[in-house]
């Protein structure tokens, strides 16, 4: 049970193979199942609260399952062992590879494990590669881990350690077994991705380049990133690689300066406004979206109004809009001038109104565009679903079509959420 990032979705993936390797057998049902893993995210309150309801759920409805909790919010909160009860086994980030053997020793005897190490300098990435993955057509490769940045508002530095990255060759091979297992197109995905490979020389570049280089895999994509590093010279040759997808998940936070700097973001708004330039100048029908925190401490009534302002601008294809999360052990808790609960969440219904007809008019705008769609998937109507390269859902009543290919489409005509669209004879 997965909560939270690509990330976490992808460490699930390498939990989940250790196990049927070992000769588990997977179940889509938590109440069948003898093992139930839950993979916590920590990086909001409220993700603390529905990872708890979860385990309590599970306890209540499958009592004799061994629940083994996982990930984030255990390596944040290993002083506060009240978070564990109702675990039988606590694991943090340091040892996701362990997962068989703590198994084992937990059933000798039956008493709570919690092996949650910690976090150390020059931590090395830990060596985790895949095979495969839920999805038919589209799997994630975790290529970084860890973020240096410490904004006041987040806690992941101390769950997650500093940036460390899976080395070239390690990703190489990764990606040359999911293309050999038949997925087309590979996400890269990180905790803070912007940073890959500054331990050993690289960057997000050559990793992009390495997976477009393979056989058989036609789109790269990128997850969240920051905006550090992407420069105009780091754009420019992502836009020579053809198999890159031009989607951008570029987090802002907050469209406000002086919200940005209490927040310990490391560039403003005119730094995010010329990255957002240089994509639309450098890309074919390029998609930019992001994530947007309201009620941030001390956030006037004005500075909401700058943010509200700018992300309408902005004119972003989609965006994560939340209301700020106050998180203990964070310089951000410690500050003066808490929004009001009330006051936060009226705040964000604004903002998501105007986010929502952004992305209406960007939906609008792909109308009787020419691209192309890889199918994921075909409902029990026929009707089949993929996306395009700047990740624009697309829907087609074309039963004749196939899962896992590539087909030229046009655009036909656009929804809140999806476009429809005629394929190319």
């Amino acid at each position: 049970m997965t909560l939270g990032c690509k990330v976490n979705q992808y460490e699930s993936q390498l939990m989940a193979e250790l196990l049927t390797e070992s000769g588990h057998e997977s179940v889509p049902d938590y109440h069948i199942a003898d093992i139930c893993i839950v993979n916590s995210c920590t990086v909001t309150a409220t993700g603390d609260s529905k990872c708890r309801k979860m385990i309590h759920r599970v306890r209540r409805e499958n009592p004799d399952c061994i629940i083994v909790l996982c990930g984030c919010m255990p390596q944040a909160f290993s002083d506060k062992p009240e978070l564990f009860d109702g675990c039988d086994i606590v694991m943090g980030n340091t040892a996701r590879r362990d997962i068989v053997p703590v198994l084992e020793e937990y059933l000798k005897d039956r008493r709570q494990l919690i092996r949650i190490g910690e976090h150390v300098k020059d931590e090395l990435f830990e060596p985790m590669r895949i095979h495969g993955f839920e999805e038919r057509t589209r799997a994630f490769i975790k290529i970084e881990d860890g973020c240096n940045r410490f904004c006041t508002y987040c806690i992941i530095p101390y769950a997650r350690g500093r940036v460390r990255s899976k080395p070239l060759d390690i990703l190489e091979k990764e990606a040359r077994d999911l293309a050999l297992h038949g997925f087309r197109e590979i996400v890269l995905v990180g905790i803070n991705l912007s940073a890959y490979g500054q331990e050993f020389d690289a960057d997000i570049y050559d990793a992009v380049k390495t997976v477009c280089d393979i056989d058989g895999i036609e789109r790269v994509r990128l997850g969240s990133i920051e905006p550090e590093r992407m420069t105009e010279e780091m754009l420019k040759k992502l836009a020579l690689l053809t198999k890159f997808c031009p989607h951008f998940h570029l987090s802002l936070q907050s469209g406000c300066d002086a919200t940005l700097k209490r927040m310990r973001r490391h560039y403003d708004t005119a730094e995010y406004r010329r990255i957002v330039e240089n994509i639309r100048a450098l890309f074919d029908d390029p998609a930019i979206t992001t994530d947007v925190m309201v009620g941030f401490v001390g956030e006037s009534e004005e500075e909401f109004q700058q943010s509200l302002s700018f992300c309408y601008e902005m004119g972003f294809a989609k965006t994560h809009v939340f209301p700020y999360s106050r998180r203990k052990g964070t310089a951000a808790d410690k500050m003066d001038g808490h929004v009001d609960e009330h006051v936060k969440h009226e705040r964000a219904d604004i903002m998501i109104a105007h986010m929502l007809d952004a992305q209406k008019r960007f939906m609008q705008a792909q109308t009787g565009k020419r691209t192309t769609v890889l199918i994921e998937s075909m409902d029990k109507d026929g009707v089949h679903e993929g996306y395009t390269p700047n990740y624009t859902r697309i829907r087609i009543s074309d039963e004749s079509l196939e899962t896992g290919r590539s087909y030229e489409i046009i655009i036909t005509q656009a929804f809140e959420d999806y476009c429809t669209a005629e394929v190319v004879r």
